[in-house]
């Protein structure tokens, strides 16, 4: 284990009272001591060693698991390999359950002398760094304990103490001298509105007869031992009642207040319905009808029967008056509503006897009807009776005379709501809405909940549907309406929303079939949509109309509402059609491809594919024979045939790469700018070079990141050798751009077009390629807009990123490559249409794929060799090549002056010393100062986009360097960009998770490996591309490297790249490898052997 570092945060404070365990414990969640408690009593801790300061554990869990604690001064220093304590950076139960284990020992003693103990994670223990301890703490583990073995005595006298305290604690209770009885009280029954019980107990008297009930607490170990079953279970079911204690009373003459009284139960509901059969059981129910003494208990026994049923009719008195009443139903018995001694819902107490009773409901009815006896109406207000009736939210059942009856109907409701300001608001805005349903061409407000209304002119009662209204309320909570919280005149509060939700709200209700009115404006719903393309001369109109419930719209005045992004168009006759949500997304693109004329939306020739895709699949269009045939040429269109580059190339194309030529040649002669988006290594500079080594009619513009101007240099001298190409870069560059007509191929960067925007406009180029063209993919930037000034015949742009995954920033990409192909869209893209829903991207798949190219290496395998692998030259940023620069001449002066004194041979160390700056200086400046490991490299400018491009496009890659500071720095990028990767270098411990992880989890793409750790002994065949940040001291440990990769298992070619800082020690080292192999090797292995070969003017070479 590494030694601690000592960690100086984040820690609490606690006085030493008592023991280690008992300092710590305030200091360490519950249940993270409770957990590890279990460990120590399961004897999962071994204590490798104990001193005065420190303690080594292994904690046996998931798997076995390193623990140290050490003292220094009043802090203890706690640390763990487990998992939990790298993911949560906290405490975990390994821990504890090592400082119980050691709480008896010196280590414990030692920390009591301390005073104020803190107890701190030490989460970089188990981290190693360069500077690891070579001397561990931990230690063999003394012997463990043997545990005593048990006898059969033991055992028996264990059965024994568990079975002790289960006998000893059961009550005596003389079952044959007492009995339970359940007494109903009538007055709390009819106040709470349940059946209120209480139990009491009853000791038999020495005349045989039974006491007094008294009334105490029964516990459950009282009730468990109860003799009669039926009590066992009803007091069971009792216990999960409502308890009665608040209805109790007091002045009992039994010497008991009810009032204090446990045993008192409401019991209601399905509860109710399980207690009342084992009470008729029983036999022992009495009634009390008045809790003041004397107090009276009636006997009362059960009623076997169905239960009563409540019902309630109308019957004339004469001719002036209608009588209201209710009764009790079961079968031919009727029991007017006064004769009960008790009637709660569920149960009814009559004549001696206690029975079900069933109010379906509309128990609400009873204590009006019991107390009034009945109610009477006058005839006159024959009407107004039964519409109060019906309307009530329950009916029990009820008996009409005829010339009162109707006809109960269920209708659909349609939902309405009506939005207006609010009349009286303090605070923000709102404004307020009512909501209420059409039945029928009856209005029904949601308040209050009646059970229907009438149908004016007919004995028709409309039965208001709850589901309906309910899913109707819902629906408005869903979009933001909520319920106000003052309520004006005492009323109920109103409904309010912000009125930046009406728009969202009125659209959505309207298609879902609401009648909305806003402000007093009716909204109409949207029917369908008809339209037709007819050929012109030059271009193609289509033409249409849209219809909202029986009302219709010109398509060019619908299309100027969805380009505004309005959600309603205005109707002839005043009102609004409310757009739908689907419409915006079929017809905008439509509105923002074409152009408005008349009452038709014109698309130019270019753009028959455009429209084509915009159209397909939508059976509301029609089309014209001429449109029809032109769409069909379109789609006959099989592809290019391969094509043989000029005769002035040199170098041979694959198979792949003279299709991709012959694509290039078929944009040429038509006219189309085209995007190549190959897999990277699959030659697209060398497919571009193929077809700007044929005839040209002036330049060719190449727009490149820097990084890439030396590889494109160096390509086109390899394979278009007779190309004349101007390094267009540098503060030495011809800033009016007035040499270009004298070179065949023009390369600048992206930041050098920008500066030199003007000049570039008065050009006009033959061909323009932008490599990497995701640098110009945002519209607003001055990047994008620098290139849309270029003036080229013919366009192109390459990208290794899969452009389905981006189709947002396509727009901005095709208007550079075919200007108004897309019309408007192109520039809207940038903002709108940012990120294309999965109909757009299809349109956008179908309507561009003639001008997209991409082929992966899965699809070219068999045109592949095994192994690729290739130098990358990166030129150095001034503030890094300044850097570089001035580290050199220091070293350059310093170091000749110290061999011109004490000779080569004993320089060896500091020549060593010196070039591993350098070459530290060539990959990253935070390799020599780590505060600037934020400033830019040239070597990290070119990894990163790769690294991104590999990572989407599900393609997996290793990186390796020497250097693990430099691996760290590309670590921190990779996080900040959200990419997966995994890290292996010689502190890592569990190298074989790590590499399953890279090798299975698709999500994991990239490996950053160092050197020394991953340069053998790997099986990484996952990977399909290699980088190596640094060179190696030689070829064979590069070899081993890549061969990470390409190995047995491999099915896919590996592609290597090695980069060099062109201009640094890392140039020189490769030169003096062709010439002096030892000696380079002694160089970049850093060891010293064969550096006595080094020569004065070798050490000259490689500090030029």
């Amino acid at each position: 284990m590494a030694r601690f570092a000592l960690l100086r945060a984040g820690h609490l404070r606690y006085n030493f009272r008592m023991s280690l365990l008992t300092t710590l414990a305030s200091q360490v969640p519950q249940t993270i001591r409770d957990r590890g408690r279990e460990y120590y009593r399961n004897g999962a801790v071994t204590l490798d060693r104990t001193t005065h300061n420190a303690v080594a554990a292994t904690v046996e869990g998931a798997d076995d698991y390193e623990v140290d604690l050490l003292l220094e001064g009043q802090t203890v220093f706690a640390a763990c390999s487990c998992p939990y304590t790298a993911e949560h950076g906290a405490i975990c139960k390994h821990i504890w359950a090592t400082v119980i284990a050691a709480d008896a020992g010196p280590f414990a003693r030692s920390a009591a002398a301390k005073g104020t103990l803190h107890l701190v994670l030490d989460e970089e223990a188990f981290y190693e760094d360069d500077y690891a301890d070579p001397y561990p703490l931990r230690l063999p583990a003394p012997a463990a304990p043997k545990k005593k073995k048990e006898n059969w005595a033991d055992l028996l006298a264990a059965v024994s103490r568990e079975i002790q305290p289960a006998t000893g604690t059961r009550p005596t209770v003389r079952t044959t001298e007492q009995q339970l009885v359940f007494i109903i009280d009538v007055p709390a029954s009819e106040a709470a509105r349940k059946l209120v019980l209480e139990v009491g107990t009853q000791e038999r008297k020495r005349n045989g007869e039974w006491g007094k009930p008294k009334f105490q607490y029964l516990t459950n170990a009282q009730i468990e031992a109860l003799t009669d079953p039926t009590d066992r279970q009803l007091l069971a079911l009792l216990g999960g009642a409502e308890r009665g204690d608040s209805y109790g009373y007091y002045g009992s003459p039994y010497g008991t207040s009810y009032g204090s009284s446990s045993g008192r139960y409401r019991v209601a509901g399905p509860l109710l319905e399980a207690v009342l059969p084992l009470l008729a059981q029983t036999g022992r129910v009495k009634l009390r009808r008045d809790p003041a003494p004397p107090v009276v208990l009636e006997d009362l026994t059960a009623d076997p029967g169905p239960p009563w049923e409540l019902a309630a009719g109308v019957t004339r008195d004469g001719d002036k008056e209608w009588v209201l009443g209710g009764s009790l139903r079961r079968g031919a018995e009727v029991m007017g509503l006064t004769e009960p001694a008790l009637l709660v819902p569920g149960v009814v107490v009559w004549n001696g006897r206690f029975g079900r009773f069933s109010d379906a409901g509309a128990f609400p009815w009873v204590p009006t009807l019991r107390r009034a006896g009945a109610i009477t109406v006058p005839v006159a207000k024959s009407d107004d009776l039964v519409a109060q009736l019906f309307q009530m939210p329950t009916l029990p059942r009820l008996d009409l005379p005829e010339e009162l009856r109707v006809t109960e109907e269920a209708v659909a409701p349609r939902p309405r709501l009506v939005v207006k300001p609010a009349k009286q608001h303090y605070g923000a805005p709102v404004l307020n809405a009512e909501l209420s349903f059409d039945y029928d061409g009856v209005i029904v407000p949601v308040r209050p909940p009646t059970r229907g209304a009438f149908k004016p002119g007919s004995r028709r009662f409309l039965l208001r549907d709850a589901a309906v209204e309910r899913a109707a309320e819902q629906e408005l909570t869903r979009l933001g309406v909520r319920q106000g919280t003052y309520g004006w005149g005492g009323g109920e509060p109103p409904l309010e929303l912000k009125p930046t939700l009406l728009p969202k709200l009125t659209r959505e209700l309207v298609t879902a079939g609401w009648a909305v009115e806003a402000e007093g404006k009716l909204y109409r719903k949207a029917d369908d949509f008809r339209m037709e393309v007819r050929t012109e001369n030059d271009w193609f109109d289509l033409r249409g109309a849209a219809n909202f419930d029986g009302r219709s719209v010109p398509f060019p005045r619908l299309l100027e509402a969805l380009t505004k992004g309005q959600t309603s168009v205005l109707l002839d006759d005043g009102s609004f059609g409310m757009v739908p949500e689907e419409w915006l997304k079929k017809y905008g693109l439509l509105a923002q491809m074409g152009a408005v004329e008349g009452d038709a939306v014109r698309f130019s020739r270019a753009q028959v594919g455009v429209l084509d895709a915009l159209l397909a699949a939508r059976p509301e269009v029609t089309f014209d024979k001429q449109f029809a045939r032109a769409r069909d040429e379109l789609r006959r269109f099989q592809g290019i045939e391969p094509a043989a580059p000029p005769k002035v190339f040199k170098g041979e194309l694959r198979e792949y790469q003279r299709e991709g030529l012959g694509w290039l040649r078929f944009l040429r002669k038509f006219g189309f700018g085209g995007c190549l988006a190959d897999d990277m290594g699959l030659g697209k500079t060398v497919q571009v070079l193929a077809l700007l080594a044929g005839k040209r009619s002036g330049p060719a513009l190449v727009v490149v990141p820097r990084s890439l101007v030396f590889n494109w240099k160096r390509e086109a001298a390899r394979f278009a050798p007779k190309l004349k190409v101007l390094d267009h870069t540098g503060t030495a560059r011809d800033r009016t751009c007035a040499n270009f007509k004298d070179f065949d191929l023009v390369l600048t960067t992206y930041g050098t077009l920008r500066n030199d925007a003007a000049a570039f406009a008065e050009v006009r180029f033959d061909t323009c390629v932008l490599d990497e063209s995701q640098a110009a993919k945002n519209a607003a930037t001055e990047t994008a807009k620098a290139v849309r000034v270029i003036q080229a015949d013919h366009r192109l742009a390459l990208s290794g990123t899969p452009v389905e995954n981006h189709l947002g920033e396509l727009w901005t990409l095709f208007d550079f490559l075919n200007p108004g192909m897309l019309g408007r869209a192109a520039l809207a893209g940038a903002g709108s249409i940012r990120n294309p829903d999965a109909e757009t991207r299809e349109f956008l798949a179908r309507a561009l794929r003639p001008y997209i190219l991409r082929r992966t290496k899965a699809q070219v395998a068999k045109d592949l060799p095994q192994k690729t692998e290739q130098t990358v030259y990166c030129d150095l940023e001034p503030s890094q090549r300044q850097v570089y620069d001035e580290l050199r001449d220091h070293y350059r002066a310093s170091l000749l002056a110290h061999v011109d004194s004490v000779g080569l041979k004993r320089s060896q160390i500091q020549v060593l010393a010196a070039l591993m700056r350098l070459r530290q200086a060539a990959c990253h400046p935070g390799l020599i100062d780590k505060k600037r490991t934020g400033d830019a490299s040239a070597k990290l400018d070119y990894l990163l986009p790769q690294l991104q491009e590999l990572a989407e496009s599900g393609q997996k890659a290793l990186v390796f360097s020497q250097f693990t500071s430099l691996l760290d720095i590309v670590r921190k990028r990779l996080t900040a960009e959200g990419i997966q990767f995994e890290y292996l270098d010689g502190r890592t411990r569990d190298r074989d998770k790590r590499v399953e992880r890279f090798q299975t989890d698709p999500a994991c793409k990239l490996f950053l490996v160092s050197l020394k750790a991953g340069g053998v002994g790997l099986n990484l065949t996952a990977a399909e591309y290699v980088f190596l940040l640094d060179p190696w001291w030689n070829p064979a440990a590069e070899a081993q490297a890549i061969d990470r990769s390409y190995r047995i298992g491999q099915t896919k070619p590996v592609f290597a790249y090695r980069l060099i800082a062109r201009g640094t020690v890392e140039e020189k080292v490769l030169e003096l490898q062709q010439s002096k192999r030892e000696l380079a090797d002694a160089i970049l292995g850093g060891d010293g052997k064969g550096v006595t070969d080094l020569k004065r003017e070798d050490l000259e070479l490689l500090l030029s």
